[in-house]
């Protein structure tokens, strides 16, 4: 899609907008809008939006933002480092059968879901010895953060048990199906009032914006700011991995069962990248707002999730 053949008049800049990738057909309207405006922006690069984008707060939900030495805490997102992990044990999916009463109270057991929700047993991780000072936030907020180290929060976020199918050996496992543990959770209210102070500071900077764009509001990286919300981010990104961490190791634990393979990825983020942009190298900040990063490979990963009471996923590894 050319972003020139998308008219607005509320743009911060003039033509030529930064280049931009949309997959699929028949998207939201409001959503394609929404990247158009956000590579219009004085910072932005490059840009790309997936097939199953849907409006949100500036940038898109499954939009990629490439800016210049900037940083957009709403490109980010307010879950900042939400994300995704599973684990593969070494017992065969049929153990689910008669087990989900069982189950369910495991992940109950292990860790804690809803606005809020803690543990009065705090769990112990090393992330709680980082230095959380690098921002007033997480200075304050780091006896709430560690209350609520291994919960899920709320949303959609979930704790899940289901089967892992593999039919080549390319990830060490014989060929067979598996019991698996997946979730979905971020950097709970700690990540949320990250961005909230952080995305306030950025709309300070930016009174030029429109009141549709002051989502769109950036930081620059050589300033105080943006560095303390640089270094936040990352401490967010090791605070939410901390939480996932701990969720699989007390319910494999809890099953007594061996892990026998780790994946995972964060989706509300930003990383420092070089890319080629109209032949050119550049080193940018790359904003991905619920999506990942592709990566090559001869082989993939199939996802079909089922909801129910007690919801069960089942993933083809080909």
């Amino acid at each position: 899609m050319n972003p020139n053949d998308l008219e607005s008049t509320d743009v911060p800049r003039a033509e030529p907008r930064a280049p931009w990738r949309q997959w699929g057909s028949g998207l939201e309207p409001d959503a394609v809008k929404q990247m158009a405006n956000a590579c219009a922006l004085p910072v932005a690069i490059a840009g790309a939006l997936m097939p199953d984008a849907h409006i949100g707060y500036g940038l898109p939900i499954g939009g990629v933002l490439a800016t210049e030495n900037s940083v957009i805490p709403y490109g980010v997102g307010v879950d900042i480092a939400c994300r995704m992990k599973m684990t593969v044990f070494d017992r065969p999916s049929k153990s689910i059968a008669g087990q989900k009463d069982r189950l369910a109270s495991i992940i109950e057991s292990e860790t804690r879901f809803g606005i809020g929700a803690n543990f009065k047993r705090r769990r112990e991780h090393e992330v709680m010895d980082a230095d959380w000072t690098v921002s007033p936030v997480t200075h304050r907020l780091r006896d709430k953060a560690w209350a609520q180290l291994g919960t899920s929060g709320s949303g959609n976020h979930f704790v899940e048990f289901g089967a892992f199918s593999v039919d080549t050996n390319q990830l060490g496992l014989e060929p067979g199906e598996y019991l698996a543990l997946l979730s979905h959770s971020g950097s709970r209210g700690t990540g949320a009032q990250v961005c909230q102070h952080y995305s306030r500071i950025a709309m300070e900077r930016h009174p030029e914006l429109p009141k549709e764009l002051k989502h769109l509001a950036w930081l620059s990286l050589d300033e105080v700011a943006g560095q303390e919300y640089w270094a936040t981010m990352n401490l967010m990104g090791r605070y939410a991995a901390a939480n996932h961490a701990l969720i699989h190791h007390f319910i494999a634990r809890k099953l007594g069962a061996d892990v026998i393979l780790d994946i995972e990825n964060h989706h509300n983020f930003a990383w420092k990248e070089r890319h080629l942009i109209n032949g050119i190298a550049c080193d940018v900040i790359v904003h991905r707002l619920v999506c990942r990063s592709a990566v090559e490979q001869s082989t993939r990963v199939e996802c079909l999730v089922v909801f129910s009471n007690l919801s069960l996923f089942k993933i083809d590894y080909r």
